[in-house]
């Protein structure tokens, strides 16, 4: 079924080496994911790391994109999407190699800080390759192979990350301590600088089209021309505030999850590697079927009902009591996270406008952005009124609630 997956023979010839590239992204993205990414909140959590401290690990970088969507939307906007693109990520992956000597450097807590600081220095970069890359994958993947090519690449993201995750979970425990991390950090930054290599040879199969500002007359846009409020004004509105919702209940477990598993499950890093490898697993059997799904249900509802499942994963967590648990809910956790993750991006494509998508997705960045930055601070101050658990349980729920919105609107 896989390689019947990957095959191109019914492809154009033109769109293959586009769909190619795209693929081995994302594979090395995975290899990204599943060692640097993965395992950061747990070497935190390892280091003594607060729930605020983890929760700062992701809020840092939303700080920066909120400022930053809007210029960076106009960045691009005035040039060649794909060279942006590239030069970003370039800028972005470099931060990785100085998680490497941090160890030598610093004790637990200069650790800590210092993830937080470069952290937020990667955001800077960041900000415009989150707003660029959408709109590569819109200009060099045709609409009608969208949800093929977002299925794909979310099979590729879970065999490259399932495979890595479980191959740093051996690393980690089998290697000292911070030494471990170290070798884990420089895989993920070498799977980064070879993400960046394929971006480069992705390519807009769409002529260049003139901004918003040069289709319209001044006097229509000068008011709102900086900060294009006019958005506002569209039924893309909707999709916004969906979406808002939808990452804020995403985001705000996120800084739980390693001081449940850590402080409460008391699982190592091998259990975490498997659990993660597990639950990437059913994400890669899900996205097989992605393409069928959403051709038959469409991408709203794919999302919505995506959402509505995903809030299942924080809930059943609140009552888990060991590994075999943990590595049931992986799971099963795969395959609704596969619907959402793969579908929303496509539902927030559909329904922007050809020629102004570089503004749309900046508005998307900052709500992107200011989801997770809420939701990072937040989340942490709530499990420490009611605690960790009922935390889990009431993010859950909300959860649920962000998929019926979606649904709704």
């Amino acid at each position: 079924m896989l390689f019947k997956l990957f095959q191109q023979s019914d492809i154009p010839e033109k769109y293959r080496s586009n769909f190619t590239n795209l693929y081995l992204d994302i594979a090395w993205f995975g290899v990204l994911s599943g060692t640097a990414v993965n395992f950061l909140n747990i070497y935190a959590a390892r280091l003594g790391a607060t729930g605020l401290q983890i929760g700062l690990l992701t809020a840092a970088s939303a700080i920066v994109n909120l400022f930053l969507a809007i210029p960076a939307g106009h960045w691009i906007s005035k040039r060649h999407t794909g060279k942006a693109v590239f030069w970003s990520s370039v800028l972005f992956r470099i931060g990785y190699l100085f998680w490497i000597p941090l160890p030598w450097m610093f004790d637990a807590q200069g650790q800590i800080w210092s993830l937080i600081v470069i952290t937020f220095l990667m955001a800077i970069p960041l900000t415009p390759l989150g707003v660029g890359f959408n709109a590569l994958f819109a200009e060099a993947v045709p609409e009608q192979y969208r949800a093929r090519v977002a299925g794909i690449r979310n099979v590729t993201f879970s065999i490259a990350y399932m495979l890595s995750s479980l191959i740093a979970g051996y690393i980690l425990e089998n290697t000292p301590f911070t030494a471990g991390y170290q070798i884990i950090f420089t895989i993920g930054a070498f799977g980064a600088a070879m993400s960046s290599y394929h971006i480069y040879h992705i390519k807009s199969l769409e002529e260049k089209t003139p901004p918003l500002s040069e289709l319209l007359p001044d006097s229509a846009l000068k008011p709102e021309s900086t900060l294009r409020l006019d958005i506002w004004k569209t039924p893309f509105r909707n999709i916004l505030l969906s979406l808002l919702f939808f990452h804020l209940t995403q985001y705000i477990v996120t800084p739980l999850y390693p001081l449940y598993l850590v402080g409460e499950l008391h699982l190592n890093d091998n259990h975490f590697g498997a659990g993660t490898a597990l639950f990437y697993l059913t994400v890669l059997l899900a996205s097989t079927q992605l393409g069928k799904i959403v051709q038959k249900y469409g991408h709203k509802k794919v999302t919505g009902w995506g959402a509505v499942g995903v809030g299942l994963y924080p809930l059943t967590m609140a009552f888990t009591q060991n590994e075999i648990h943990y590595y049931l809910l992986s799971f099963f956790g795969g395959f609704l996270f596969a619907l959402a993750n793969g579908a929303y991006a496509n539902y927030m494509l559909e329904n922007i406008p050809p020629h102004d998508r570089p503004s749309h997705l900046a508005w998307y960045t900052i709500i992107l952005n200011f989801a997770i930055l809420i939701s990072s601070l937040l989340g942490p101050v709530v499990a420490n009124i009611i605690g960790i658990a009922p935390a889990l349980i009431l993010f859950g729920c909300m959860r649920f609630l962000s998929g019926f919105f979606i649904l709704k609107k």
